[in-house]
């Protein structure tokens, strides 16, 4: 039977994944065209050479699939499994966090040594449960993943002429509702001759190569089960195994066995090891991401503009008035200058929720610094893709050790808001170490029941819940009551002009301020939604997300925008003699959050259609609700502090009566 149907599916799923995509969180601008992983040797990897004849080893990762988003460990189905027992390797804390199990696989070859025909195991007669599960996980279309000297294995479709990239292969194929399984791989390692990278040696004499590509085509051939009965696993087949890649023949079937077997080639290669993830970094579609770079750009520029005429015509109406320019032109401005001067005694008046607005800002300050570390330290290639979970654990460790920032933040505007108190700075340091944490574990803890309900090696275990819970307790809470005290002891920020005892009542608006809030949402989002596409297929759909100096810009772009954003709506809320700023300056930047939200929403429902239960809805949500909480902490932060410079500034530099 043929199975050209399902390249034709996968690579129509691959075209239209490449029209346009994260989750959050650009040197091809700030550093010309630099691609990481060929600038840079990436830190925590290093060429491991293996002589002729050296033994490789294959390593199994968990079982994944778009269409659930739920791993599961490989030997939870019927697969050969090594003559030793199955070994776990070592597993950073990332790793364990994106539920990755990466686990010893029988499979193994001999360094530079082909080979052919090679018997691995015959199972047993399959139950009914267990044939059950594999043709479920064939219906969910769950991927195998294996490694090789820390290298993903890739397999290679064409349509039209076209060579498509998959990384992993299928675990099986629906065919007319009757289920095949891809029990024979063929495997080509790529080597590279290790004294051709300028080392200069042979190691007395011996040539030495180094893997730099692992490709695999699985195919579905049916043995016969009595010429397999008395080989042990890595003996060569009596019969030579002609296998099809585009033919089906191993029924998946209750009652009968399953044989596996394999063939490994070895081929020489140019590519050098420092280069040899090129072809996993590759991102198309570059084309698209400068338009999003030069879409933001329009918008920084737009609002540029606005905010210059907004201080251009501050600084005119203070040199008017104070300098004794011409009468006519004083009393022509007067009446244009008189809303935002009018509300000197209360532009300083605390707003309600003080210190919950002072957490705020100083998580979010805290959230946008890991941000900020975590897409410079990848896009200059520190954050290496060989090490599985590198950014998650990259994420994480910057967020405890930000927790300074957050607790000086908080406390140092918080004492600023209560005019110099100091009495319970640590309440709202403890607070701010508390305040996004707590919501991160809610979620996560409901997520995890999800998972622990599906039986998912995406669980994050136990003891891992205690291992985040000790290091945020004593890595994170110590530094952000730190943080709080050199706040407490700097110097607080004295307000230009006195408060009033009596509060200024406020004209009536034109128009409802939330909704000039929310729409101001729209600029911030405008900056992002493109890039945001390939990160939420690199999320979601198991693409590959390397091109952070592109993130990188686009988050530079995206702080520009929303401190723009957040004076324009400031100033305007002046000038109509509305001194409450501080709530609104937050939400005016922050309201992109809204936007994403809405985005992700719309994801689920058109680019995610084959996801498939609610346990994978849930989590989808659940994850995306977390991110959006994130940019909305982060954003708003970025709009208070602006607009608190620009209050502070523009009444410290007029003269007020």
């Amino acid at each position: 039977m043929n199975f050209s149907i399902f390249y034709s599916f996968s690579f129509m799923h691959r075209s239209y994944m490449e029209i346009f995509l994260l989750s959050l969180c650009f040197p091809f601008l700030l550093f010309p065209v630099i691609s990481p992983t060929e600038a840079f040797y990436l830190p925590g990897s290093y060429p491991h050479p293996y002589g002729d004849g050296d033994l490789l080893s294959v390593k199994v990762n968990s079982l994944t699939s778009i269409d659930t988003e739920i791993p599961y460990g490989y030997y939870t189905l019927p697969f050969c499994k090594p003559i030793n027992g199955v070994q776990n390797s070592r597993e950073y804390l990332g790793e364990l966090l994106m539920g990755d199990q990466i686990e010893s696989s029988p499979y193994r070859f001999k360094s530079y040594v082909n080979e052919t025909d090679v018997f691995l195991c015959s199972t047993g007669p399959l139950s009914m449960e267990e044939a059950k599960i594999m043709k479920l996980r064939i219906d969910q279309f769950y991927q195998v993943n294996l490694i090789l000297d820390n290298l993903p294995a890739v397999r290679y479709t064409e349509k039209g002429g076209v060579r498509v990239r998959w990384v992993g292969f299928p675990l099986g194929l629906n065919y007319n509702n009757v289920y095949y399984i891809f029990n024979h791989l063929k495997f080509k390692v790529l080597v590279h001759n290790h004294g051709d990278d300028d080392h200069n040696d042979r190691y007395n004499n011996v040539t030495k190569r180094v893997i730099v590509g692992f490709e695999v085509s699985p195919c579905s051939y049916r043995h016969e089960i009595k010429g397999v009965g008395n080989l042990e696993m890595y003996q060569k087949f009596p019969s030579g195994i002609n296998c099809d890649e585009l033919s089906l023949a191993m029924v998946v079937k209750a009652g009968e066995p399953i044989v596996f077997s394999y063939e490994v080639s070895f081929e020489d290669s140019n590519i050098k090891w420092f280069s040899r993830w090129d072809g996993y970094l590759k991102m198309d579609g570059s084309r698209i991401h400068w338009f999003s770079i030069l879409n933001s750009l329009m918008v920084v520029a737009f609002l540029a503009a606005i905010v210059l005429v907004i201080f251009l015509r501050t600084i005119r109406r203070d040199l008017a008035q104070y300098e004794e320019t011409d009468k006519d032109v004083q009393a022509e401005i007067s009446e244009e200058i008189s809303g935002w001067k009018l509300v000197a005694g209360d532009i300083f008046r605390p707003p309600p929720n003080t210190d919950l607005l002072c957490i705020l800002v100083g998580d979010g300050v805290q959230i946008l610094g890991m941000a900020f570390v975590v897409v410079l330290l990848a896009a200059f290639g520190v954050i290496s893709p060989a090490s599985h979970g590198a950014l998650l654990t990259g994420m994480l460790f910057s967020y405890l050790i930000l927790g300074f920032v957050a607790g000086y933040v908080s406390v140092k505007l918080w004492r600023t808001v209560n005019g110099g108190d100091s009495k319970d700075w640590a309440s709202v340091s403890w607070r701010a170490a508390c305040f996004f944490p707590g919501l991160a574990f809610l979620v996560l803890v409901s997520m995890n029941s999800l998972l622990w309900g599906s039986e998912s090696t995406g669980a994050i275990p136990f003891y891992l819940f205690v291992l985040l819970l000790l290091l945020w307790l004593f890595v994170s809470v110590p530094l952000t009551l730190v943080g709080g005290y050199v706040g407490l002891k700097s110097n607080s920020i004295k307000y230009p002009v006195r408060i009033n005892h009596i509060a200024r009542e406020i004209p009536p608006p034109k128009y409802p301020s939330w909704l000039v809030v929310i729409g101001a949402g729209t600029l911030p989002f405008g900056t992002l939604f493109i890039e945001l596409y390939f990160i939420m297929s690199s999320l979601w759909l198991g693409q590959v997300y390397y091109v952070f100096g592109f993130l990188l810009m686009v988050m530079i772009l995206l702080v520009i925008v929303c401190v723009e954003v957040a004076l324009v709506l400031t100033y305007m809320h002046l000038c109509v003699e509305d001194w409450r700023w501080w709530w609104q300056s937050f939400f005016s930047s922050g309201s992109v959050a809204i936007y994403i939200l809405i985005y992700c929403v719309n994801y689920l429902i058109f680019d995610l259609q084959s996801l498939s239960g609610p346990v994978s809805a849930a989590l989808y949500l659940g994850y995306s609700l977390l991110m959006v909480v994130a940019v909305l902490f982060a954003t708003g932060s970025v709009g208070f502090l602006s607009s608190f410079w620009f209050v502070y500034f523009l009444f410290s530099s007029v003269k007020l009566d």
